[in-house]
């Protein structure tokens, strides 16, 4: 019998080691460094990281692999959105700002909680996926 004191079972990993846990940990967070230190040229550092990590470990640990390609999928979408608003804005001579900076707004609170989400799911072993990734790396 549990008592309410015992702690909760651990996450199954289902055989993901910890070096794999930690490497696909890292795919996410690279993403979250490559915004910060690119942040002054408009961010585009955030899908290097997970890019790097994704081709240097995808085919000797599969944890690593699928989750590098989806935070590569993830900050890819982000990116596109971001370049979308920045296209409307000068399309219309600056009037698309009423739409593209609460847009903006939106999609970067998003990333960094979505990415800080990942991040943990990725340390527990569990496969994340991002709920509004375009999946164009297959």
């Amino acid at each position: 019998m549990s008592d309410a004191f015992s702690p909760p079972p651990a996450p199954a990993t289902e055989g993901i080691s910890a070096e794999e846990r930690q490497w696909a940990m890292f795919a996410h967070l690279s993403a979250l460094l490559g915004g910060l230190l690119t942040s002054v040229v408009g961010g585009w550092g955030t899908f290097v990281g997970p890019l790097v990590i994704w081709l240097i470990k995808k085919d000797t640990m599969p944890f690593v692999g699928d989750q590098g390609k989806e935070a590569l999928n993830f900050n890819i979408t982000v990116a596109i959105i971001a370049v979308a608003m920045s296209l409307l804005s000068v399309v219309t001579f600056g009037i698309g700002l009423i739409i593209a900076v609460p847009v903006l707004i939106v999609v970067g609170i998003a990333w960094l909680v979505l990415t800080i989400i990942a991040t943990i799911k990725a340390n527990e072993g569990q496969y994340y996926r991002y709920p509004f990734a375009i999946r164009l790396i297959k």
